[in-house]
């Protein structure tokens, strides 16, 4: 989600975006949110898919309040961003519009550039099914709401449940692989809305303990997703 087109300078943004595989190895899938232009903030988390998206449709949700944002695959919880006042306009507060792209992102995507796309198995084709929608409906020029009050948008989650969060725990220790509220390389001080788990900061430091234990890297160069375009979006695809 984005609203890039109405605020260019300060644009708010929520992010699926699919980072391909390695033959082989699993699909890597990776979240991410900007807020007022804030994208000198990278927020990403990364993970593995237990599945293969290309194999069948799988259902991926963001549950995004004036309170909290909650990302899901196949309705279990991924990862959960409450706001916080210190965070001010960096988390996203402005109308945003719902779209898919594909686009070529081979400088960082995979293993840090290492894998480009292949234009010789072109064309690539993305499919969507069962696309659902609840919410406030924004009159771009009058800046006017309508809200979706039918009966069933009852079925929209108001937050993580306790037995959600059990599952939410379980994928990430079993599939996380970065996340920026350890990344000791790019944040010296995490930024002030992450809640450090140490269990994750163990888990992910002996993972990599270049970025997440802070020492030395002595072969090869860091990558960064260069803010030039946004992801995918989608209920089902």
């Amino acid at each position: 989600m984005s609203n890039g087109d109405m605020f260019q300078n300060n644009h708010d943004e929520i992010d699926f975006e699919f980072l391909g595989n390695i033959r082989g190895k699993d699909w890597r899938i990776q979240t991410n949110v900007y807020g007022n232009g804030s994208t000198s903030i990278g927020r990403e988390e990364r993970y593995g898919l237990w599945f293969d998206p290309a194999e069948d449709f799988h259902q991926y949700s963001i549950l995004w309040t004036d309170s909290q944002i909650i990302f899901y695959v196949d309705n279990v919880p991924i990862r959960e961003i409450k706001r916080t006042e210190s965070m001010g306009g960096d988390f996203p507060s402005k109308p945003m519009t719902l779209y898919a792209t594909i686009w070529d992102a081979s400088d960082w995507a995979t293993n840090g550039g290492k894998y480009r796309v292949n234009y010789k198995y072109a064309p690539y084709v993305a499919e969507f099914s069962d696309l659902v929608l609840h919410g406030c409906a924004v009159d771009p020029i009058e800046h006017e709401a309508k809200c979706d009050n039918a009966q069933t948008s009852k079925a929209v989650p108001t937050g993580v449940t306790p037995a959600q969060r059990i599952k939410m725990e379980n994928f990430r220790k079993k599939h996380m692989t970065y996340s920026y509220c350890y990344d000791k390389v790019r944040y010296k001080v995490p930024p002030t809305e992450c809640v450090i788990n140490p269990q994750e900061a163990e888990r992910l430091r002996k993972f990599d303990p270049v970025t997440f234990g802070g020492g030395r890297r002595r072969h090869g160069k860091r990558h960064y997703r260069s803010r030039g375009s946004q992801a995918e979006e989608a209920a089902a695809f």
